[in-house]
């Protein structure tokens, strides 16, 4: 099975993501729940399932819907809650772009309004030289 290309290390990445990759690199608890949430949703955890729960199933239970049913049920709580962790780590990833974006286009905006500024008063001066005062000509 191929591997997803992995980002080039090299590449300039957007601030919010170094700033939060270096956050969750920071934290055990963050990298374990990480692993585990990208474990969960892979197909590779599908597959040891199927064949975990198969087995279970077939070989080493006579009735094996009650603890089944009590193994699984307490996996999804589990589950769950990495699912959740996860979405409340792309809502972080959100923001943090969100909010560094806001700023580059703000101060964009304020670089953008000096430099048309700049280029009136520099207009409104070639003007007055050239239309109203024609005598300073050269």
């Amino acid at each position: 099975m191929t591997q997803p290309p992995r980002l080039d290390q090299h590449v300039d990445q957007h601030p919010a993501v170094v700033s939060l990759r270096e956050q969750r690199a920071a934290s055990i608890q963050l990298r374990v729940a990480d692993w585990i949430t990208k474990f969960a949703g892979s197909m590779r955890f599908v597959y040891i399932h199927a064949v975990g729960f198969a087995l279970w199933m077939i070989f080493f239970e006579k009735s094996p819907w009650p603890t089944l049913t009590l193994a699984v049920s307490l996996e999804a709580i589990f589950l769950s809650t990495f699912v959740m962790i996860g979405q409340n780590r792309q809502a972080e990833f959100q923001q943090l772009k969100a909010d560094h974006d806001f700023n580059e286009q703000e101060l964009e905006l304020k670089t953008n309004t000096e430099l048309t500024r700049a280029i009136h008063q520099m207009t409104a001066e070639l003007h007055r030289r050239l239309i109203d005062d024609p005598q300073t000509r050269p």
